[in-house]
């Protein structure tokens, strides 16, 4: 199995990043701040003005690890890479797949049992963590949600076209956003959550779900190129210029984990609070430096907890996961699995 590199986050605006040796050296107004062996490394992931010289992005193309430039706030802007890995007949099957009907629909009834599987998870923990602390009613709303994304998950076992599926997938968002906000055990009004909303989040909690979203496609998208698969030709997201849409694909089955879950527990050991986030001139919601930075720590350290695949049968390592989904895919491509098997959060 590949050891698990790290992602290393920039956040100091004003950052200058140079090449010593074998080393990333950061700099901050003249003055060396941290260095780290290349080596360590899969990816840099830089917010804001952060400045990268020339010697290093050669560097870091040579050595396979990329560059990704997100705005303050999370919004993707753009990558530096080094040349592409795989073979050209894995694309090609997988641009074939995606253009028939019959092919992509397949693959994309297992994404969504995975995700409707692990949504379902999520809201079945909340039952058990939170369940006997909370009103009756609000109870039942969540055992009526999580049974009726079972049955979501079933109906996604029969024969459906890609279209159909899609809309099997908005009916389980709709059930589990509905009652997202009952697992939430902060009291008072700052982090009351209504539904997803985004461009911009209008709440602290869509605010924290789409940074975490954000790590987590940057994540899926280093998995795929790993593994020789085209990011941006997806089953379920559309193609769209600019869109990583396979990456989006395969974040699908593991937001409930990587994203809900872990906004839950930091909002719920109110290690996040209400000062821990800022209001826009134009009502959106952005976290503060110092928020991000806990966030990047607490998504990093979630990432190094292990979890029994089920498919494999093996513990891994949560930050390796989207590799394996990433590997498994590709070798339902090439024909050596019939089916491709999601992962199953227990």
């Amino acid at each position: 199995m590949r050891r698990q590199l790290n992602s290393l986050y920039i956040t100091t605006e004003g950052a200058w990043l140079k090449k010593e040796g074998a080393n990333i050296v950061m700099q901050v107004e003249g003055k060396e701040r941290a260095r780290l062996p290349i080596h360590m490394l899969e990816s840099l992931v830089c917010f804001g003005r952060v400045l990268v010289s020339p010697p290093l992005m050669g560097f870091c193309a040579e050595q396979g690890v990329t560059i990704t430039h997100l705005s303050p706030n999370g919004k993707f802007l753009a990558r530096i890479e080094g040349p592409v890995s795989g073979n050209v007949l894995l694309r090609r099957t997988q641009y074939r797949v995606s253009d028939n009907d019959t092919s992509c629909s397949s693959l994309v009834s297992s994404l969504l049992i995975g995700k409707v599987h692990n949504q379902r998870a999520v809201l079945a923990r909340g039952i058990r963590d939170y369940g006997s602390k909370m009103p009756l009613q609000d109870r039942q709303r969540l055992e009526a949600a999580r049974d009726r994304l079972s049955r979501v998950a079933r109906n996604l076992l029969q024969p459906a076209t890609t279209n159909e599926l899609r809309g099997l997938e908005g009916e389980a968002a709709q059930v589990y956003f509905s009652v997202f906000n009952f697992l939430v055990r902060q009291e008072g009004d700052a982090f009351e959550f209504k539904g997803r909303n985004r461009r911009p989040p209008r709440d602290r909690i869509n605010a924290l779900l789409s940074f975490l979203y954000t790590l987590l496609t940057h994540d899926c998208r280093s998995a795929l190129e790993s593994v020789g698969l085209d990011p941006a030709v997806g089953f379920l997201h559309r193609d769209r210029p600019g869109r990583p849409s396979l990456a989006l694909d395969l974040a699908e089955e593991f937001r409930p984990l990587l994203g809900d879950r872990l906004a839950l527990s930091l909002i719920n050991r109110r290690q996040l609070r209400e000062k821990d986030f800022n209001i826009t001139e134009s009502n959106g919601v952005v976290m503060t430096d110092d928020a991000r930075k806990l966030v990047l720590t607490a998504y990093q350290e979630r990432k190094r907890e292990e979890l029994l695949h089920t498919f494999i049968d093996e513990k891994a390592p949560i930050g390796m996961l989207p590799i394996l989904q990433a590997q498994l895919m590709a070798r339902h491509l090439r024909g050596d699995l019939d089916v491709y098997p999601p992962f199953l959060w227990k």
